[in-house]
């Protein structure tokens, strides 16, 4: 037995490691992810400019490729890098003596060169940038490269090229893990829908999933300055509103732009090159005030001793080979200066963009996936009831009389799930048609967006009216009932908190017109966001609108994460000016907590599907085990409950079942049965006891049909054949349920005098 628990041991040990070991298999490298220009272009053109320096042997490896339009210039470069605001190289090369002086002075043609050389000891880059550089996730780090005119000091050229380490948030893992999570709802729902009752919980936990993972996407919507981290780990659940990632090439996109183009469209398709290259200078991964290198820092960068690579031998690495599926190689080089048109701001536009759609195609991307979602439920909906119809028609269907029910039920459960494929489009509807108001773009995508609206409008309006009617106080009086089609507003809550319904779609609302309109001012979002939150929560407790004590809890815990995660973005505002490693810790620490409520959702789908009783059945190898006392009692009428209805209650039926029902005492045990029709007293008496134990019906009160003449026992000369046997009393000190209470031996007592059912062994030996 230990040997097999050391070798369990060793495995898991090894599987803890093994991640370790992937890791430090990478090469400790940082790479060149996009170029721009970071001052117009006018002496010299770059065409390609891409870097990697290696922290092995801290040797840089370029690849250049330029153009000079201008004849007889002699330039210095002047190499900064940032890293979350550090600065840990900032050196000035001399251009002369590099390629044996090819480049001194620039020729008029176009040039391109790589090479690979190891930094001087005096430039310590190592010490400088942390090791976690490595391995974080969307490193915010950029290299300039700025060109100077030797004699003039004028900026000839000016490249910026953002860094990577390979490793990121948004994952195709992820996406795919959170989609199945949704397709599991949706599976789960759908079953319980056609096999359960209109209040199963796995309709109303799809919805709650879905919006879950709507409110991740959409709080990287905000104008804030998010750290790259969570920017790209809000991509994960772009699915969620609408929007798939795309590539330059797609064919909805192109015709999008196509039907914007013919329909008044001015905007430019900004993710053609990537979006970073169009980044706002001010926001992450720059975080940079200015767009174009200042004069201060060419003086200074002129001051700097100069380094002639000349002196230094240049290591040829072969080993340390630049990944070629992660490096810019070719393509035109973005300009993006403080009059460029084309500077992506914070919010929706860096958002679509980065998953390749353009601004403007944003809300026509979400007008096809409503429209294909529409498509795809009708379709079902129709199969569903064709198989239905047909099954009803077949002998299966004559057997079992639920196919017939449910297809009576239809078009109530068609309606219903009409209405759930409303409520999950209604967030990304609202927000990028709302979206699409503020860009006067094409004529024809405002009229599509006005004609959605009115339709998602007529959706959930009408539904919501009926639904709300019956839970407000007038209703108490009326027989006004919600119809079972509007069941996914009335099932997640009490019948008299169904206007909780109005909380939601408000903050909803509210939401996404603030993610619409304010895009100037993110801070005021994030506030906005915090205080509809808290509201909601303030909502719960006090309303209590769920119908169970776990549902609150679970709502409660979602609000409280939605408001901790909206409370935690007001950081990223750039008027805040927090620097880039506290603002990546809390992105960080965010995109935890919104992790931590996916996965409390997925183990909440589990339960509610039934695995977690399946688990139970098996860990108890199918059996349930009983304790003593674990029968519910709560079916036995106590004698407080007695004694409050009095002797002229009126009796129901269930409670005269009850009445009927024989107590046998014993040692902690009660054991019902269930008594047949009344009669009266037989001549015949069994001779043999039920038990050990006497069976007595002291202290109970017999049923009013049961009709009874109290006279005195028979003698043994008087005894007739028409009269029943004496049967003698039992102690009722030992038998008696009611402790301590006396009964009367006078027939004329008001109290009767309870009989035994069975003759003791003294009354059958005077028999």
């Amino acid at each position: 037995m230990f040997f097999s628990v050391a070798r369990l041991r060793l495995a898991l040990a090894s599987l803890l490691l093994a991640p370790t070991v992937l890791v430090a298999a990478r090469e400790d490298s940082l790479f060149t992810s996009s170029v721009t220009y970071c001052a117009p272009p006018e002496s010299l053109l770059v065409e390609q400019f891409d870097i990697a320096y290696f922290a092995k042997n801290q040797s840089i490896v370029f690849n250049v490729s330029a153009a000079s339009v201008v004849a007889n210039i002699n330039v210095n470069a002047n190499l900064f890098l940032n890293v979350y605001g550090m600065q840990p190289i900032n050196i000035t090369l001399d251009i002369c003596s590099l390629f044996d002086g090819a480049l001194c002075p620039l020729p008029l043609y176009n040039f391109t060169g790589s090479d690979s050389i190891s930094l001087p000891k005096d430039v310590d880059v190592a010490s400088n940038l942390p090791q976690i550089a490595y391995f974080i996730p969307d490193l915010e780090a950029y290299a300039q490269l700025t060109l100077t005119d030797v004699k003039t000091g004028q900026v000839r050229a000016c490249v910026q090229s953002t860094l990577s380490n390979g490793w990121s948030t948004h994952q195709t893992g992820a996406v795919w893990a959170a989609a199945s999570i949704a397709l599991l709802a949706l599976a789960a729902a759908i079953w319980q829908s056609i096999f359960g009752s209109s209040s199963s919980l796995a309709p109303i936990r799809l919805i709650d999933t879905i919006s879950l993972f709507q409110t991740i996407a959409l709080s990287g919507l905000l104008a804030l300055n998010y750290p790259s981290l969570y920017r790209s780990y809000t991509f994960n659940f772009a699915w969620a509103l609408g929007l798939f990632t795309a590539s330059p090439s797609s064919s909805i996109q192109a015709s999008i732009n196509n039907m914007r183009k013919l329909t008044g469209g001015h905007l430019s398709d900004e993710s053609g090159d990537g979006a970073i290259s169009f980044v706002n200078r001010k926001l992450s991964p720059y975080n940079q005030a200015g767009f174009v290198a200042p004069q201060s820092l060419v003086e200074s960068a002129s001051s700097l001793a100069r380094i002639n690579l000349a002196d230094f031998t240049s290591l040829k690495a072969p080993n340390l080979t630049l990944p070629t599926t992660q490096v810019l190689v070719g393509g035109n080089v973005a300009t993006v200066t403080d009059e460029s048109s084309n500077v992506l701001e914070a919010g929706i536009p860096i958002f679509t963009s980065s998953i390749g759609i353009a601004t403007a195609n944003a809300f026509m991307t979400v007008f096809f996936m409503a429209l294909i979602i529409a498509a795809i439920t009708m379709g079902a909906l129709a199969l569903v009831y064709g198989i239905t119809l047909g099954l009803g028609r077949t002998e299966l269907g004559r057997k079992h009389p639920g196919i017939e029910r449910f297809r009576s039920t239809y078009p109530a459960f068609a309606q219903a799930w009409g209405l759930r494929a409303a409520l999950l489009c209604a967030l990304p509807i609202l927000v990028f048609t709302f979206n699409q108001w503020t860009l006067k773009d094409s004529w024809l995508a405002v009229l599509l967006s006005v004609f959605l609206l009115l339709g998602l409008m007529a959706i959930i309006l009408p539904a919501a009216f009926f639904a709300v009617r019956s839970s407000l106080p007038t209703a108490r009086w009326s027989d006004r009932r919600a119809p079972a089609s509007v069941a996914p507003f009335t099932a997640p809550y009490r019948e008299s908190r169904v206007y909780y319904v109005i909380a939601l779609l408000t903050v909803m609302v509210v939401k996404a017109l603030v993610t619409a309109f304010g895009f100037a001012h993110g801070i005021a979002q994030a506030i906005i966001f915090v205080v509809l939150e808290a509201l909601l929560l303030g909502c719960i407790i006090v309303l209590k609108p769920y119908p169970t004590r776990r549902a609150d809890v679970l709502m409660g815990y979602l609000c409280i994460t939605r408001l901790v995660c909206s409370g935690l973005m007001i950081a990223f505002a750039e008027s805040l000016a927090v620097q880039p490693i506290p603002r990546v810790a809390i992105g960080a620490v965010t995109a935890v907590i919104f992790s931590v409520a996916c996965v409390v959702m997925f183990f909440n789908i589990l339960v509610n599907i039934g695995l977690w009783r399946l688990f139970k059945y098996a860990v108890c190898c199918g059996y349930r085990t009983r304790r003593p006392g674990d029968t519910e009692l709560a079916s036995n009428p106590s004698d407080s409950s007695i004694a409050e209805k009095g002797q002229g209650a009126r009796y129901s039926g269930e409670q005269e079942k009850k009445d009927n029902m024989t107590i046998t005492t014993g040692p902690s045990q009660y054991f019902h049965s269930r008594p047949g029709n009344p009669s009266p007293p037989s001549t015949s008496v069994s001779l043999s006891p039920r038990s050990e134990t006497s069976s007595t019906t002291l202290g109970e009160t017999l049923p009013r049909r049961w009709s009874f003449q109290y006279s005195r026992p028979p003698s043994a000369a008087t005894d007739s054949p028409h009269s029943p046997p004496y049967t003698y009393r039992t102690s009722t000190a030992a038998s008696s349920p009611i402790s301590g209470q006396r009964h009367s031996r006078n027939i004329s007592s008001s109290v009767p005098t309870p009989l035994e059912e069975y003759p003791t062994p003294e009354a059958h030996r005077a028999l």
